[in-house]
């Protein structure tokens, strides 16, 4: 009769663990950056409701609103971006040219922090961020599970685009 008891015993406690541990299929997961093309040529023709740095709207805020940033980045880094509203084929994006040159003069922590200051704006308006140069080569992504609250997110930054971590030591 003890053996049963301790049978019976181990057997409850295993599969009372197994209904209050999370099973992996119910940890939300985070979304990989847009595959999407960088789509240069909109930075003179917007088209549709995609917003740039250069578009103007005098009857309310174009959101996201990253003026601010671009305006106050004491080293000119963004350059422009274009932003794609949701849409039911892609979660809504922008995309963010930056200044080669002062981006690798950058160390990690510094993109990092970069990426993280554009990322936080971006979130708050619903949309993912992937960093670009002129030459099309995306050089990071802020990535964001809206579905879920508090959103998830991920910071991925290129490492072909990082020499080190220059003079953060």
């Amino acid at each position: 009769m003890h053996k049963f008891a301790l049978v019976l015993g181990t057997c409850l406690t295993t599969i009372s663990c197994l209904f209050t541990q999370p099973l992996l299929a119910e940890i939300p997961s985070i979304p990989k950056p847009s595959n999407a093309p960088l789509e240069l040529d909109l930075l003179t023709n917007p088209q549709g409701s995609v917003v740039t740095a250069n578009t103007i709207n005098q009857g309310q805020l174009s959101v996201p609103s990253l003026w601010w940033i671009k305006e106050t980045s004491e080293k000119k880094l963004l350059d422009n971006w274009i932003a794609y509203p949701f849409n039911n084929n892609q979660t809504a994006r922008v995309d963010v040219i930056v200044n080669q040159q002062i981006w690798s003069l950058l160390d990690y922590l510094e993109r990092y922090d970069f990426v993280n200051a554009l990322g936080d704006i971006a979130r708050n308006y619903g949309y993912n961020i992937r960093i670009f140069n002129y030459q099309q080569e995306r050089l990071a992504s802020y990535t964001c599970n809206f579905t879920i609250n508090p959103s998830l997110c991920r910071i991925e930054i290129n490492s072909q685009s990082n020499f080190g971590l220059g003079n953060s030591f």
